[in-house]
C-alpha cells in the first residue's frame, strides 16, 4: 500500500516544472533559440566571482575532513555569526548567531517552521498570489491551508480579507516579498498595518500569530525599500535562501531566523530544529556553509535583471497587457487577455511561448512571466506576444 497523497504529489509535477520539461523537449525539435521559455525562475546571472574564489580557496587550504565532514545540526557558528553581522550592518538589526538555524534552502526551512507550528486543528494563511508549494508544505505538516484573496490590481495585502480569515486556530501567516509571482514588494506601510492587525488578533485569541516571511528574493529589488520584517512585527520568522541572491539554487543553502524576543522564541527555534530532525535534516552542506561564512555580505549584480525587467514590462504594457509594476524578484504577473489564463497559456504554448497560469498561485486570470532569460529572448518574443493579444 502507498500513501496516495505522496503518490499524487510525486506523479503529477507542478505546472511550472511541466512547462519547463516541455520546453526542453521542444528545444530539441525546433532549437532552443526558437523556444521562449519564461516558465522557471532559474537565475540567469552568474554567482559573484568571490563565491567561486571562496570555493577554490576552501578546497585548497582547508583539511578535507573539515570541508566535507558534519557540522552541528544548527550550522557552523562562524557562518551563523557572519550572517548575523551582515544583517545587523545592513538593517541596523540586533540579531545574534544563536538565533539562526542553517538549512538546505528555503523550502526545507519552511517545512521545518510549519512542522514546529503543527498543532491539532491549526491553520496557516497564505497571501495570494503565493508560491504554489506553500500548500503541500502546509498540508504535509498536518495544518489547514487557507488563502487570503489577492489585492488586485496592486498585489499588496487585502487586510480586510485577511482579518476575516483569522481565527483562534490560526498559527501563522505566510508572506513573500519581493513576491513570486507578482514581483511586488510589500511597502513598509502595508507591513505596519499587517503588524497592527496581527498584534490585535493575537491578543484577542490569547496566543501568538507568527508571521513567516519567505525571503529568497530579498536582495532582488530595484530602487525600493525591502523592510526587515522582524523590526516591524516582533513575532516574525524569516526563511531565507541564497539561491537567488548569490545564484546558487542547486547548492541548497539558507537559514531560518527566529528572534529570541519573539513569543516563545527559544522554544520555537528548538521546535524548528526538532521538526527539521524529524524530516531527515542532519546539517546544511558543510562546504557551502564555509562559503557563506566568507560571502554573506555579497549581493547580486542587478543590472541585467533590471534591464530585462524594464524591457519586458515596457514591451508588454505597450502591447496592451496589464500588470502591477514589478519592483523586485524577476517575475511579471500579467492579466490574461480574455480572462482565462489556462487558455492563454495553451495558445502561447502552441507558439512556443511558455508562461505559467496563475491558478496554482491562488490567482486565476493571470499568468507569470519569468524574465531571468537573455535580453534577446525577450526582444524576440514581444512580436509573438503582440500576435497573441490581438487574437484575444
Amino acid at each position: 500500500m502507498l500513501n496516495e497523497t505522496a503518490y499524487a504529489l510525486g506523479s503529477n509535477r507542478s505546472c511550472i516544472r511541466e512547462l519547463f520539461e516541455y520546453g526542453r523537449r521542444r528545444a530539441a525539435v525546433v532549437g532552443s533559440e526558437n523556444v521562449f521559455d519564461f516558465s522557471l525562475g532559474n537565475p540567469s546571472i552568474p554567482s559573484p566571482p568571490e563565491v567561486d574564489r571562496a570555493v577554490v580557496e576552501i578546497l585548497k587550504d582547508t583539511p578535507s575532513l573539515l570541508v566535507h565532514g558534519y557540522t552541528s545540526a544548527g550550522g557552523d557558528f562562524d557562518t551563523r555569526r557572519a550572517i548575523s553581522e551582515d544583517l545587523n550592518a545592513r538593517f541596523g538589526a540586533s540579531t545574534q548567531p544563536e538565533e539562526f538555524f542553517l538549512g538546505c534552502g528555503a523550502a526545507p526551512e519552511l517545512t521545518a517552521v510549519l512542522g514546529a507550528l503543527a498543532v491539532p486543528g491549526g491553520e496557516v494563511l497564505a497571501v495570494a498570489p503565493y508560491f504554489p508549494e506553500y500548500r503541500p508544505f502546509t498540508e504535509g505538516a498536518g495544518l489547514r491551508f487557507r488563502v487570503v484573496p489577492p489585492d488586485v490590481p496592486s498585489f499588496q495585502i487585502d487586510l480586510s480579507a485577511l482579518e476575516n480569515l483569522l481565527t483562534e486556530r490560526t498559527q501563522a501567516v505566510i508572506i513573500n516579498s519581493p513576491n513570486n509571482p507578482s514581483g511586488v514588494v510589500y511597502t513598509r506601510q502595508t507591513l505596519q498595518s499587517l503588524s497592527r492587525l496581527l498584534t490585535r488578533k493575537a491578543r484577542q485569541f490569547g496566543h501568538p500569530i507568527y508571521l513567516i516571511s519567505d525571503e529568497p528574493y530579498r536582495e532582488l529589488a530595484y530602487g525600493v525599500e525591502v523592510p526587515f520584517v522582524p523590526d516591524i512585527y516582533q513575532d516574525t520568522v524569516i526563511c531565507y535562501s541564497y539561491s537567488k541572491s548569490l545564484s546558487l539554487p542547486g547548492e541548497r543553502i539558507g537559514y531560518v531566523y527566529v528572534p529570541r524576543r519573539a513569543a516563545d522564541g527559544e522554544r520555537l527555534l528548538a521546535a524548528v530544529a526538532g521538526a527539521a530532525r524529524a524530516r531527515g535534516h542532519v546539517c546544511a552542506p558543510s562546504l557551502w556553509q564555509k562559503v557563506i561564512a566568507r560571502c554573506a555580505s555579497l549581493g547580486p549584480d542587478l543590472h541585467s535583471y533590471d534591464r530585462n525587467r524594464r524591457a519586458m514590462y515596457e514591451g508588454l504594457t505597450a502591447l496592451g497587457y496589464e500588470m502591477a509594476k514589478p519592483d523586485g524578484a524577476f517575475y511579471l504577473f500579467v492579466r490574461a487577455p480574455g480572462g482565462d489564463a489556462n487558455a492563454f497559456s495553451e495558445r502561447a504554448k502552441a507558439r512556443d511561448v511558455l508562461v505559467v497560469p496563475g491558478d496554482g498561485f491562488g490567482c486565476p486570470g493571470y499568468f507569470r512571466v519569468c524574465y531571468c532569460v537573455s535580453l534577446e529572448t525577450i526582444q524576440r518574443s514581444l512580436p509573438v506576444f503582440g500576435e497573441l493579444i490581438r487574437e484575444f
